[in-house]
């Protein structure tokens, strides 16, 4: 698929999103949307976020619907060790008591870690596929068919994570604390006294917005350079099985890991957000 397109037409074309929005004329995709401003949807990003959360909920329930006392199967055991895993990071962790802190952690480790293994698929495969089906299913260019498969390595996706996340911050802390507390948090703190008020409410918004603002961008500059290195070493051509071997295995460290610091700066941020000073 590199040879149809210059090196520079091939790079955009696969960091393209497949996108859809609402003109005057009705619903438009791809390049029609260039001027749709604000309200343009990236399709391929949330259908296969909705895929592989899908995935996750479906695979983990029949796993609990048919877990035995017994010998457990290999899939049941693998559950078992993520969910262990994943509580163990919590119990140490979140010093407050919830019952949403542990199944919230379990689903974006495992949630973000799917997300993050669809780096490891081809960069053409799905492309292609999705080029051939706009061909011959709905008479389009081969061209204006754009397939994204990495939802992480797009910034709405990773920035909605890390928004959910504040709104969590937000709930714990006004929960925890009272809205007084919580103010008075904003306010008084690092310097408890009445005339650095507006300097310790700059300095605390500013921490406070600082933590989903790096979750988000974090998430995504790790995944987005992942790809791109990905997409260059597919430009080489016949001499990039060697490259993108050497780049996959070491991405078997780095995918798992970076799902694992956005579970664990969520559980460290709702924890702080938890304690009653």
């Amino acid at each position: 698929m590199a040879s149809e397109y210059t090196t520079s037409e091939y790079i955009k074309h696969h960091l393209t999103n497949a996108t859809m929005c609402s003109t005057d004329s009705g619903i438009a995709f791809n390049k029609a949307c260039a001027d749709a401003g604000f309200w343009a949807w990236h399709v391929d990003t949330l259908a296969w976020s909705v895929v592989l959360g899908l995935l996750f909920v479906i695979s983990f329930r029949a796993v609990a619907k048919k877990a035995t006392t017994g010998v457990p199967g290999k899939f049941q055991a693998f559950v078992e060790l993520v969910l262990e895993f994943v509580n163990d990071n919590v119990t140490s962790t979140y010093h407050g008591r919830s019952a949403l802190i542990a199944p919230l952690a379990l689903t974006i480790f495992v949630w973000v870690l799917l997300m993050n293994l669809m780096d490891l698929v081809p960069v053409d495969w799905l492309p292609t596929i999705a080029g051939l089906i706009g061909q011959h299913a709905f008479d389009m260019d081969p061209h204006d068919v754009y397939m994204k498969s990495v939802p992480t390595t797009d910034l709405n996706t990773t920035f909605a994570l890390a928004l959910g996340v504040f709104v969590l911050i937000l709930y714990y802390s006004v929960k925890m604390k009272g809205f007084g507390g919580f103010t008075k948090e904003l306010t008084m703190q690092p310097f408890n006294h009445w005339a650095f008020i507006p300097v310790n409410f700059i300095l605390e918004t500013v921490t406070l917005l600082a933590r989903p603002l790096s979750l988000a961008l974090r998430l995504f500059g790790n995944l987005y350079a992942s790809e791109l290195i990905f997409i260059l070493i597919a430009t080489i051509g016949l001499f990039q099985l060697p490259l993108h071997f050497a780049w996959a295995v070491f991405h078997i460290l780095v995918l798992p890991l970076q799902a694992f610091i956005f579970m664990m700066l969520t559980i460290v941020y709702l924890s702080l957000a938890s304690e009653d000073h």
